[in-house]
């Protein structure tokens, strides 16, 4: 999706790119303590192992993602906004990397119609973002200066002090 604009149309390869590219991003987002939804916890503090040593755990590199990462990610939410709910779940379904199998399963339908719905979901898409981006911007209001007057008084009409 590298320069996609005004004159390049989206085409529904470039929406599975994209799709799948926001749920990378998704997995890559830092999920600190205390952000997931409370559930049976203890009131004690975590208990920290003996064995905890230098070298003991794997070593985990975590890449956050960019702030260009995170802004593709929320557009795309935005674009399954535009479909049916369930149409949508099968799009995010296969940008997480799940089996057709799978997703007909969740979709309760058989794999070669998931993967149909799937197809016209991105048809779908790619036509709305196309129409979205062939309109023409809106003209920019003229700025009125600070002299002009807002309203112009007739020339015949009689002068007043308001």
């Amino acid at each position: 999706m590298k320069g996609a604009g005004m004159t390049e149309a989206f085409t529904p390869t470039q929406i599975e790119d994209r799709m799948e590219e926001a749920a990378r991003t998704l997995r890559r987002l830092p999920n600190p303590p205390g952000s997931t939804p409370r559930g049976h916890k203890s009131g004690w503090p975590e208990y920290v192992q003996e064995r905890g040593a230098y070298g003991y755990n794997e070593t985990r590199i975590r890449i956050v993602p960019s702030a260009r990462d995170i802004k593709h990610m929320e557009e795309c939410f935005e674009w399954l906004s535009w479909l049916e709910p369930d149409d949508a779940r099968i799009v995010w379904s296969r940008a997480e990397g799940m089996r057709w199998r799978q997703i007909g399963i969740r979709a309760g339908c058989v794999r070669q119609t998931a993967w149909r719905r799937w197809v016209a979901a991105l048809v779908v898409i790619s036509k709305r973002l196309n129409q979205k981006h062939k309109t023409k911007p809106a003209p920019a209001a003229r700025k009125r200066a600070a002299d002009e007057p807002v309203v112009k008084a007739d020339a015949d009409a009689p002068a007043t002090l308001l």
